[in-house]
């Protein structure tokens, strides 16, 4: 297997936030990257690591082109 290695890091302390290298862990829009898919394993389950041809039904989610393909579109005045 691949072995990895993990740091708990509490993003609220003081040495983080003024550490210019490692503040991106305090930022907002880094919160719950795990719950939203974003981090490399969750990209890998969704199918983002692929590219091209294989990539058509999975851009940007599989369940926007899903919606994209089964949406019936109507003119508002029609």
């Amino acid at each position: 297997g691949i072995n990895a290695e993990y740091m708990g890091v509490d993003p609220q302390h003081k040495a983080i936030r003024r550490d210019p290298y490692i503040n991106w862990i305090a930022k907002s829009n880094k919160k719950h990257r795990e719950q939203r898919g974003l981090t490399s394993a969750g990209k890998r389950h969704r199918g983002l690591h692929n590219k091209g041809m294989g990539a058509h039904k999975l851009r940007p989610s599989v369940r926007a082109s899903w919606k994209r393909r089964n949406l019936v579109r109507f003119w508002r005045y029609r």
